[in-house]
């Protein structure tokens, strides 16, 4: 199966930067559409911000202007830079590849803004 792994989550500061990675790897047959969703406690998960095969992205309005998700096929990683950081920002993080007509997720990774 696949194995997504997420990491760079952390503490920071409102105003500051995170840069999150997801690896995937195992039974990749072709470059997939991948994402990150975010679930705040008592909260339902979104998602935050979408890239196609083609390159494509797309944002949650939140996060428009601030966050940018990227994808490097060669290493099968997912991206997620997170700039001007708020607190309503804080929630687990995770990634999401859709590979033939399954979903895959990866574990998760904690962003807490302090305020």
């Amino acid at each position: 199966q696949v194995h997504l792994v997420e990491s760079g989550g952390g503490l920071v500061q409102p105003g500051g930067s995170l840069r999150l990675s997801c690896a995937a790897s195992g039974r990749i047959s072709s470059i997939s559409p991948m994402g990150w969703y975010r679930q705040a406690p008592g909260k339902r998960r979104e998602l935050v911000a979408w890239i196609t095969r083609g390159g494509t992205t797309n944002y949650l309005d939140s996060v428009k202007g601030r966050f940018t998700i990227s994808r490097d096929n060669a290493k099968s990683t997912v991206y997620l830079q997170m700039n001007s950081l708020k607190p309503e920002d804080t929630a687990d993080y995770f990634c999401k590849a859709v590979i033939g007509n399954e979903d895959y997720w990866g574990q998760g990774t904690q962003v807490t803004v302090s305020s």
